[in-house]
């Protein structure tokens, strides 16, 4: 006879036994992620093979969102006919950058996101909570989506990848030269890949914790 599962046990454990192995980040692997990682705008030729976009992508998934509604959708522009189109709603400046990345990320997300959500929040129907709510379901799925937007680049980072995340550029475009069919949106993109750090400038100033922040 099998032994009963619980699930909430099985996850409190988990979190505890991860927190034993490792409870904090060592200071370079931060370094690595954050504090000394840089946005790239050239770049090398060596490629990024689609293993390691899942490999990102199972990283990225595991990020939390509100109500696990994970509405950010992503596509990767690789080829030069796709390249091409996607440098129709480009700043002049970004097409170099763009074209000369191994991979450009359109992180978009999907409004509808809600009619999955008996598949990501299975354990209770929210929704009624979206249905009929357009204004409501693009405030959602936008936060969540930047929020998956920033795992995604922390998950590359992670991963050994450079990144180069870039708005300069038209949502109205994008999203009718790639998502007029699916109903998605672009958010943002983000090229992907192996730096030429030649190209790096001068980190720029950041806040202190005092200038940004309050203790109440």
């Amino acid at each position: 006879m099998s032994e009963v599962v619980d699930p909430r046990a099985e996850a409190q454990a988990a979190v505890r036994d991860l927190r034993t192995r490792k409870g904090r980040l060592d200071d370079a692997s931060i370094d690595l992620i954050l504090r000394d990682a840089r946005s790239h705008y050239a770049w090398t030729d060596k490629p990024v093979p689609d293993a390691l976009l899942r490999e990102i992508h199972e990283i990225m998934i595991a990020g939390p969102t509100s109500m696990n509604t994970l509405p950010a959708r992503f596509i990767y522009v690789r080829s030069h006919a796709a390249k091409e189109r996607l440098a129709k709603s480009l700043k002049e400046k970004n097409i170099a950058k763009m074209m000369a990345a191994p991979v450009t990320a359109i992180i978009a997300y999907d409004p509808m996101f809600w009619t999955r959500l008996p598949e990501t929040f299975p354990h209770e129907d929210r929704r009624p909570l979206f249905r009929d709510k357009p204004e409501h379901c693009e405030v959602t799925a936008l936060r969540n989506s930047t929020l998956q937007g920033a795992y995604f680049m922390i998950a590359a980072r992670a991963l050994g990848l450079d990144v180069g995340a870039m708005s300069g550029f038209s949502n109205a475009i994008v999203d009718q030269e790639f998502f007029a069919e699916s109903g998605w949106k672009s958010n943002f993109l983000c090229n992907l890949g192996y730096a030429d750090e030649s190209a790096l400038f001068g980190k720029l100033p950041r806040f202190s914790f005092d200038d940004v922040s309050s203790v109440i």
